[in-house]
């Protein structure tokens, strides 16, 4: 069992992800380091949600985190030497290079696709000889090999399950605005490994976006991207770490980003997604999330995008109707929070237990 476990973190999402695990190991007196890196908005929402840890990469494009991997290794390594961590686990490649440089075991937890890109296919392979497990929601539809391990889940119902998320009412006052009477609008900076070659809104489509649908609701934006000058009065005025009570309130959501429109349906808010990842080889979580839910629109096309917003928007008692299908998909989902408390306790025991009797994640309901 291990006493003390080492985790790497990248995203906003990420920091959301850990930290009811974090709670759950330190009930189970299991010690925690945090890595971070600095991208995006990541270490904004660290500060704001009181966390401390280590900054082990600090990087501005894809081509300057290749260059920069193996240093951002052995700067995590030099760090984590005095901790002795037993595991170390994370969503990408860096925790079974760390890990092996410690001797230390391993296990990633991932949800984006080989198949949706080259370059992550690349990258997956190269790590998988050194990490002991590959953890993936369930819907995902590639196959990483006799590691992998499936979970009747979503990476973001370790923060947004009814168990750990208490929509908080305040932040409408904040924003100055009623529940169900604001459109929120994301925008991608497509910067990310699983990124490349992939585009989404264009700056007139996002003009656009904004001056269509403010005639029907209140429009503010969320964006990694630099935006127009003329669309910064619609920035959303609220801290980053109260996203989630943004959306939970929101009519609708518009995105050419992937985690939060996943998000967006797993708390019964409509969500439209458009980017050029959508068509045959999308991942199987946005699919899920549309065709077995009904919870999400994928769209390749932004005029279809656009002019399904402006079709909702003017809808009313949507989100009665997305609550219904939220609460179909919460009956069909473990607690993942609770799965990764017992597995990462229990590691490597669990990954065999898993391995040859997967019905034992129904215990976490």
């Amino acid at each position: 069992m291990p006493n003390r476990v080492a985790m790497t973190i990248s995203t906003p999402a990420q920091v959301h992800f850990y930290k009811n695990i974090i709670r759950g190991l330190e009930r189970k007196s299991i010690e925690t380091r945090l890595l971070f890196r600095d991208y995006s908005e990541t270490l904004e929402v660290v500060e704001e949600c009181g966390y401390t840890g280590f900054v082990f990469s600090r990087v501005k494009t894809n081509w300057d985190r290749i260059y920069k991997l193996p240093f951002d290794v052995l700067r995590a390594r030099k760090y984590l030497k005095g901790f002795k961590p037993d595991l170390v686990i994370g969503f990408e490649v860096y925790a079974p290079y760390i890990a092996k440089l410690l001797g230390s075991r391993s296990f990633v937890f991932y949800d984006s696709e080989p198949r949706t890109s080259k370059f992550l296919a690349i990258q997956i392979r190269a790590y998988i000889p050194f990490v002991d497990a590959i953890l993936t929601p369930s819907s995902f539809m590639d196959n990483l090999g006799k590691k992998h391990l499936k979970v009747e889940s979503f990476k973001e119902l370790a923060y947004l399950h009814p168990k750990y998320f208490k929509p908080d009412r305040t932040v409408l006052d904040d924003a100055g605005v009623y529940e169900n009477e604001y459109v929120l609008l994301r925008f991608n900076a497509f910067d990310a490994a699983h990124d490349i070659g992939i585009g989404g809104f264009s700056i007139e489509d996002k003009i656009r976006l904004v001056k269509e649908l403010e005639k029907h609701a209140k429009v503010f934006i969320s964006s990694e991207a630099k935006l127009p000058e003329k669309l910064e009065k619609y920035r959303l005025p609220v801290p980053k770490s109260r996203i989630h009570d943004v959306i939970y309130h929101a009519k609708l959501l518009v995105a050419d980003t992937g985690t939060m429109t996943t998000e967006a349906g797993i708390l019964g808010t409509p969500a439209i997604r458009y980017n050029k990842f959508v068509g045959e080889k999308d991942m199987g979580n946005f699919i899920e999330l549309e065709k077995k839910y009904g919870l999400i629109y994928n769209y390749r096309d932004p005029e279809m995008a656009i002019q399904k917003a402006l079709e909702l928007v003017k809808e009313d008692n949507l989100k009665e109707e997305w609550r219904k299908k939220r609460e179909r998909l919460l009956r069909d989902k473990i607690d993942i929070t609770a799965f990764m408390v017992w597995f990462i306790e229990n590691f490597p025991e669990s990954f065999k237990e898993f391995k040859e009797n997967p019905e034992i994640q129904w215990r976490f309901k």
